[in-house]
């Protein structure tokens, strides 16, 4: 049984140790123009690392006493916890991973917000003002580093995933290791953790004493994919989109493991870039992979990319399956010619500057009935913005599934209506139940219940 640990004291060390009043009152602000109901929401998921569950609203419930202050105390900042979950503690210690992370959403929520969103010199409302800020955010948590090679493979996959696929996901990451390649995920279980638990050990046996463990999350999400305890650096970014711009200008290249719903906002996001024609010719190596088991998950996918956007999209894509060894050259030799391409074009190594994100894609989806009902389906538009619109349908039941906005919307008015084209509303359809079918929608249930319905007009 969990007994929760009535009240704790913790000093951050560091920058954080010299928080300014106004910046612990913004912390402990629980208006809605205040930080404290994200910060709880954060603080909470990282105290629960390796927790069941993939609910923000359920974790909030199951913790109903939990409460974090900040205060500016004369000798620095003091993070005052109560009611905080036990597993967080040895002895009566917090875990020092833990308080890390909890270190680190302090951070980034309180730069986010005012350095980056009340800050008149970004200007959000511009693809290079989104652009910069994601720079600047990445920057501020430390992330990028100068003086080192480009070997940074982003992961992508679920946090729920079977017994067979993690085991994979840790064979994968442990011939990554074995080539000094550096790991990037979610920062979440399943698929997120287990490249990097893999890569631990191919990194020990090379010796490689500087392995880098990223995770990129951002509030919305962190309840569903909280930081796993190997992520020894989290960045904390404001939305979804400025996440997904983050992987792409960071990452050096992406494998990704099955998943679900999430999985393929991935890939659809991944996709409407790679096909943009100002992308055509910027070295960017993918890999689709699983064990043999999981090879239903994407046989489902590319089906469904093929009919919806085209054999060009299938052709931005490597399947390898039960390959690890194959898929660890693949990215390596995939991560020369990123190498190649920076030196000739004079592009940082640490940050993709060249790649073309549309502004469309920057903007932050914030999935409602409403703008839900509004997305182009339609197949009269480029295959790169299409792919775009797609990306936001699975956003939305994403959102629906286990993000705490999106399930009180679908108590209050009931399943999201996705409608467009009929030819694609039925791939769309077939996919979710292949989806549902697999056991891929949600944690925890026997019985899904939808949070959306396919119409076609």
């Amino acid at each position: 049984m969990n007994n929760p640990i009535k009240k704790v004291l913790i000093r951050p060390a560091g920058a954080l140790q010299i928080l300014s009043y106004k910046e612990a009152q913004q912390l402990c602000d629980q208006t809605a123009e205040g930080l404290n109901e994200v910060l709880k929401r954060c603080s909470l998921a990282v105290l629960n690392t390796g927790a069941k569950g993939d609910s923000g609203t359920a974790l909030l419930n199951a913790h109903p006493e939990f409460q974090i202050q900040v205060h500016t105390k004369g000798r620095g900042l003091q993070i005052e916890i109560d009611n905080a979950p036990e597993h967080a503690f040895v002895n009566g210690e917090m875990i020092v991973g833990l308080q890390e992370h909890l270190s680190a959403v302090i951070r980034d929520l309180i730069y986010a917000q005012n350095d980056i969103i009340e800050n008149s010199e970004f200007d959000l409302e511009t693809p290079f003002g989104i652009t910069n800020a994601v720079f600047h955010i990445a920057r501020n948590a430390e992330i990028m580093q100068p003086d080192i090679d480009p070997n940074i493979v982003v992961c992508w996959g679920g946090h729920s995933i079977s017994l067979d696929e993690y085991k994979y996901t840790k064979q994968i990451g442990y011939q990554l290791g074995l080539r000094k390649l550096d790991i990037c995920t979610g920062c979440g279980p399943g698929a997120m953790k287990g490249p990097m638990k893999g890569a631990v050990l191919g990194h020990g046996k090379q010796r490689y004493t500087t392995p880098r463990f990223i995770g990129l999350t951002e509030p919305g999400i962190i309840a569903a994919e909280a930081p796993n305890a190997i992520v020894n650096e989290l960045t904390i970014f404001p939305d979804i989109e400025k996440r997904l711009e983050a992987f792409m200008r960071i990452g050096h290249g992406i494998v990704v493991f099955p998943g679900g719903a999430g999985t393929l906002e991935e890939i659809l996001y991944l996709l409407s870039i790679l096909l943009h024609p100002q992308n055509n010719n910027i070295p960017f190596p993918v890999v689709l992979t699983a064990p043999e088991s999981g090879r239903a998950y994407f046989e489902a996918v590319l089906d469904f990319i093929e009919q919806a956007l085209g054999k060009e999209a299938i052709q931005k894509l490597t399947v390898l399956i039960n390959q690890p060894e194959d898929v660890a050259d693949f990215l390596k030799d995939g991560i020369e010619h990123v190498t190649a391409y920076r030196n000739a074009t004079s592009d940082a190594y640490y940050f993709n500057w060249n790649l073309h994100i549309p502004f469309d894609l920057q903007q932050p989806f914030f999935p409602s009935h409403q703008s839900v009902a509004e997305l182009k389906l339609h197949r009269d538009q480029p295959s790169h913005e299409l792919a775009g619109q797609l990306r936001r349908v699975f956003s939305a039941i994403v959102a629906g599934n286990v993000k705490s906005e999106g399930i009180a919307q679908i108590e209050q008015h009931g399943p999201f209506q996705i409608t467009g084209d009929p030819i694609i509303m039925q791939h769309i359809d077939q996919l979710l139940k292949r989806f549902v079918e697999q056991r891929r929608m949600k944690l925890g249930t026997d019985q899904y219940e939808p949070c959306y319905n396919i119409v076609s007009p």
